[in-house]
């Protein structure tokens, strides 16, 4: 199950694994739609298309209601995945949801900023469809279970 963030009424998910999305680019989500529901449609999937608008998400949901893993773009409008990473490291309750940031680039840079800011891993999209469900796999197996 997946769907967009709404505009006002915003939704939680307590006591579900639910994967929060940053993605701004709609092949990307619905490739990432595909692919999850194949590897395991048990996960709702929430994605959002800003950066500013997910630390604001985040910000309204009890601790219960956190999401098992938070995928972020590394380029999204107003906020991109370096900056989201920056913005929930200043709130403990969100230091043991793991974050993975994956983009198009391979920069050294990026990655090193990205891990540096507490992101579990750096990956850079795939193509093609088998690359794309081991790297869904590697993401869910790094899920806590204390926010599934």
């Amino acid at each position: 199950m997946q769907q967009n963030l709404p505009p006002n009424n915003l939704p939680s998910f307590p006591n579900t694994k639910f994967i929060l999305i940053g993605e701004d680019d709609t092949d990307d989500q619905e490739f990432l739609k595909e692919i999850f529901t194949e590897v395991d449609s048990s996960f709702f999937l929430l994605f959002e298309k800003n950066g500013r608008k997910i630390i604001d998400y985040l910000e309204q949901l009890g601790n219960e209601g956190l999401p098992c893993l938070i995928l972020l773009d590394y380029n999204m409008p107003d906020l991109n995945g370096a900056e989201i990473l920056g913005e929930l490291n200043k709130k403990t309750r969100y230091k043991s949801i793991p974050k993975i940031i994956w983009s198009t680039s391979g920069s050294s840079t990026f990655r090193k900023s990205c891990l540096d800011l507490g992101a579990n891993d750096y990956f850079i999209k795939p193509s093609k469809v088998s690359d794309m469900v081991n790297l869904i796999n590697k993401m869910l197996s790094i899920c806590q279970p204390e926010h599934s």
